[in-house]
């Protein structure tokens, strides 16, 4: 009557591989609830609460890349004393060789993982051989948490910081779950400080949290995974099957597909921040509203952005050694921004793209002598919108597609054939998918005053309203979601 079901519970506590452990799951929804009356019962005991989070981070992090959650411990080990003994050397010269090792460890691990069978297969040329990929496990979120690590180094070096002196807050810090896999990519300077602060969640701040999740959840798991399952994944697997039209709108779904599944990643985690006491920066800012390629990357995975500005762009010499110098940082930033979503030609191009827009754009600024954060108006605006969201669209497609030969296809298709006398077919023959995608550019396009008055409305809401919306929402992705669970596309960087 009472038999113990093993497999249930040896599923729970040991890693799926066709499984991994996302948000919108059902176990993470669970473990996430007996997780919070944890918390809370800890919440006068800061250390025993930190450690508690740091142990289901690492369970976390294991549930979703195995046993490479020894690379958190690396890092975070290696971080910490590299850190710690940087604060207390004085030459210059010492603390670069220091902030160097830091900079080997981190980006030797990401190079390792991500790009060793990458640079293999552009060497095997050299030598007459025959390419055949190594076996290189692709941990999941390694390309964030280093870079999360990177930023507290990289601060202790430049002085803007002053290093922890307990191992178990940075590593609270480095392996914090609601980030760790797929951002925002959160500095340290900002952080840190929350770390020790006494546990304090507001009504505000648990209203705001329960928008933010259920935001998140619903462009996840209801508009992204079905768009993605029903439409934009038949179109991109085969785009010579379809008319043009088909394609160009099917790289307006996978737009609006990557759009809502990483920003409902980064809604869904800093939703989750806020319930246990923490606040994340906003990662996305309505990035398809940008009337120039400029604003969208003001908009755009701002924490990765404002990263690469801050501590590539910046290193690189930013705009301080005159006007070309500019526009080859800008472009070698954007080059580097590519490269490190994927090891991939595809991505370097994508990113090779940006930056040329992003010095064209400056260039074009210079000539008509705007001044930084001068905005256009009325038709103007219109007008850069229209460009900027095409020229981004035209950019996914390199980005989604994972051959050029794919891509050209693609492009082909629509520029010599178009068709659109299928439209009406199309739409007909896929209702809802249409519906959806209509919908989430409706709420994408929205003014912000509307998305921050529904945000307030939900904080006013009671706690017992608030339990019910989020129910709600759960039921809709369960009546709405595929057979399999569909990770987070971020995942794979």
């Amino acid at each position: 009557m009472w038999q113990i079901d093993w497999s249930k519970i040896e599923e729970v506590l040991t890693y799926q591989s066709d499984k991994p452990m996302i948000f919108s799951s059902g176990l993470f929804l669970f473990l996430f609830l007996g997780f919070s009356l944890l918390y809370v019962l800890l919440r006068k005991k800061d250390t025993a609460r930190i450690l508690f989070v740091v142990l289901f981070s690492y369970y976390f992090y294991y549930k979703s890349s195995g046993t490479y959650f020894f690379l958190l411990g690396i890092v975070t080990i290696a971080d910490f004393l590299i850190a710690g003994r940087m604060s207390r050397t004085e030459g210059r010269g010492k603390r670069r060789a220091l902030l160097c090792i830091s900079l080997a460890i981190n980006l030797g691990l990401l190079c390792y993982f991500k790009y060793t069978n990458f640079f293999y297969q552009m060497l095997v040329p050299l030598w007459d051989g025959s390419f055949q990929p190594l076996d290189i496990f692709l941990p999941v979120g390694i390309s964030f948490f280093t870079f999360q690590s990177l930023s507290y180094t990289i601060d202790v070096y430049r002085r803007q910081l002053q290093p922890l002196h307990r191992i178990l807050d940075y590593a609270f810090f480095v392996s914090f779950f609601p980030q760790l896999v797929a951002g925002p990519i959160v500095r340290a300077r900002d952080f840190i400080p929350q770390i020790r602060q006494p546990l304090f969640v507001s009504t505000e701040m648990f209203g705001q949290g329960v928008f933010f999740i259920v935001s998140g959840l619903f462009k996840k798991a209801v508009i992204s995974d079905y768009i993605s399952v029903n439409f934009v994944e038949r179109i991109f697997d085969n785009p010579g099957l379809y008319s043009g039209i088909e394609n160009l709108f099917g790289v307006y779904g996978y737009a609006l597909q990557i759009y809502c599944d990483f920003s409902g990643y980064s809604d869904m985690a800093i939703g989750i921040a806020l319930l246990l006491g923490f606040r994340f920066p906003i990662n996305f800012n309505s990035p398809y509203k940008a009337d120039s390629i400029t604003d969208f990357w003001h908009r755009w995975h701002i924490s990765l952005s404002t990263w690469l500005r801050d501590y590539l762009y910046i290193s690189l010499g930013g705009n301080r050694k005159g006007r070309i110098r500019t526009y080859i940082n800008l472009f070698l930033t954007m080059l580097l921004g590519g490269l490190w979503h994927g090891a991939s030609w595809n991505f370097v191009f994508w990113g090779a793209f940006h930056g040329i827009a992003l010095a064209i754009h400056k260039f074009w600024r210079s000539l008509l002598g705007k001044q930084k954060g001068e905005t256009s108006h009325g038709w103007k605006k219109i007008l850069g919108i229209f460009i900027t969201f095409h020229f981004v669209c035209f950019c996914w497609i390199f980005f989604r597609n994972h051959t050029f030969d794919a891509s050209w296809t693609m492009i082909n298709r629509i520029f010599t054939n178009f068709q659109p006398q299928l439209f009406m077919q199309l739409v007909e023959g896929y209702k809802p998918v249409f519906a959806l995608m209509a919908l989430g550019y409706l709420l994408h396009f929205l003014p912000d005053s509307w998305e921050n008055f529904c945000k307030k409305e939900v904080s006013r809401m009671p706690f017992i309203i608030q339990t019910l919306l989020i129910t709600a929402t759960i039921y809709l992705v369960i009546q709405v979601k595929s057979s399999d669970i569909q990770p987070f596309i971020y995942f794979q960087f």
